[in-house]
């Protein structure tokens, strides 16, 4: 007869996996019970206490855009977005940097404009670009008209002239009947090319994803590995301390620690803006809605494998931040938002909030260029 002694060291691991295994289903389990339920009643997230916040909600379907891109403003807007007679070089269009194939972005590290120039920043997707309070990575645009008539200026990205370019639309007989029908005559300003362009990128909604039908109730739509990935945003990872409400951001600004301060790269974000020093490093919190489609990211395009992404905010990203004396000598001195802080997550983890992010992205955009005005 075998002695138990001499049976328990050999069954013990394989008693410790089926253990793990029964452990890791309960989790599973008990994650889709907190979260199959309406969003009221899911567990609160973790945030710090002075932090305004919104909860998560779903996008309601809406497939307006198709018919508001037909009204008259909109629909010159559109031909203006995709023309690249806009730009002084006749090749650069706002379409070359927000390409709706390419997540309304460009997919590059940093832009690339007239004399294919190189600008400061990656380019910043404009999906539902008409719910942002500030636009730009640094807010120094408060309307969509001004956001439109920066880039045209810019000699790194359309080198417009603009007291010539009014003249050079009206010479296209094309455009006659769209301004007409825009306007009441045709008549060709700058005024009236950026309300169009406005009206147009108006039009530019993200789609509902499978985290929207799961919020509505198809409780299906997700696996259990994108359930830990929701808690895990809501919870241990903080993330909601900045991605929160219907469009995964709080509209504010942080320092994150990629200022690159006094080194070649040097950006001191909206600081250039307010010259307020305690925004030296401060960029606005993009939007999540789409975020698989919006590689490269971060305002430098610093990186393009999302796993990359998480494991750097599981750093905490904690810079050395200066003691006051050291302030003094240095008011520019850029501080890390203290909610950056090390997270502790696993690799299981990082692959679990992954998932998650593909359950925010909808479907990638199809939109034909349409065929511009003779």
């Amino acid at each position: 007869m075998i002695k138990l002694k001499y049976i328990l060291p050999l069954v013990a691991p394989f008693v410790l996996v089926f253990l793990n295994f029964d452990s890791a289903l309960d989790q599973n389990e008990q994650l889709r019970v907190l979260y199959s339920k309406p969003i009221a009643k899911w567990p609160k997230p973790t945030l710090d206490s002075a932090v305004v916040w919104q909860e998560l909600a779903a996008l309601p379907y809406d497939v307006s855009f198709l018919e508001e891109q037909q009204k008259p403003l909109p629909a010159l807007g559109k031909l203006l977005f995709f023309d690249p007679r806009l730009s002084g070089s006749n090749q650069v269009s706002c379409s070359s940097c927000h390409d709706p194939q390419l997540g309304w972005a460009d997919g590059r590290d940093i832009a690339l404009g007239n004399d294919h120039r190189q600008g400061p920043r990656n380019t910043i997707s404009i999906i539902n670009v008409a719910q942002r309070k500030a636009l730009f990575w640094d807010g120094r645009a408060s309307s969509l008209e001004e956001q439109a008539l920066g880039p045209l200026l810019a000699q790194h990205e359309m080198a417009a002239d603009l007291k010539r370019l009014p003249r050079k639309i009206a010479a296209i007989r094309g455009y006659e009947v769209y301004f007409k029908n825009a306007f009441g005559d045709t008549k060709v300003t700058v005024t009236r090319m950026l309300e169009a362009l406005r009206a147009f990128q108006n039009t530019i909604k993200g789609r509902r994803s499978r985290f929207d039908e799961f919020v509505d109730g198809d409780y299906a739509k997700l696996s259990d590995q994108e359930i830990q990935g929701l808690h895990l945003f809501r919870t241990k990872a903080r993330c909601m301390n900045c991605h929160n409400g219907p469009y995964f951001t709080d509209h504010d600004f942080h320092n994150i620690g990629l200022t690159y301060y006094k080194r070649e790269l040097q950006d001191l974000g909206r600081y250039a803006i307010t010259k307020d020093p305690k925004d030296v490093g401060r960029f606005q919190t993009p939007m999540l809605r789409d975020v698989m489609h919006t590689f490269p990211w971060m305002h430098t395009g610093l990186f393009d494998d999302i796993k990359g992404l998480l494991s750097m905010y599981n750093s905490g990203m904690q810079m050395v931040n200066p003691t006051e004396e050291e302030k003094q000598q240095d008011p520019l001195f850029p501080v890390t938002d203290p909610l950056m802080k090390p997270l502790g997550l696993s690799a299981t983890e990082i692959d679990a909030l992954a998932a998650f992010l593909e359950s925010i992205t909808a479907t990638a955009y199809k939109m034909d260029r349409p065929q511009l005005p003779r």
